[in-house]
């Protein structure tokens, strides 16, 4: 997949219901969602040369829980190693 200010897809509702209903009968006892404020995107998004984000995978051994880890991405299509990272 090309990384660019264009990446990824819209999807119609349809489609994000069937992605969500499948995801939640194949995996019942996982967390239904995240949230993101729009403060806390727009740190990440305003960092300079910063094209969109990527989401990680994470896991807290403190809480004993999933969650998500958002970081910038840059002009190269690496991850933004300085600056505002953030965790769901």
């Amino acid at each position: 997949m090309e990384i660019n200010q264009n990446s990824g897809e819209v999807i119609s509702l349809q489609e994000a219901q069937d992605y969500t209903k499948t995801f939640q009968a194949a995996f019942p006892n996982d967390l239904k969602s995240f949230f993101v404020g729009i403060n806390k995107l727009t740190l990440i998004l305003e960092q300079l040369d910063c094209i969109g984000v990527r989401i990680y995978n994470g896991y807290s051994g403190k809480d004993n829980a999933k969650n998500l880890v958002l970081v910038g991405v840059g002009l190269d299509g690496e991850d933004l190693n300085q600056g505002v990272f953030w965790n769901a």
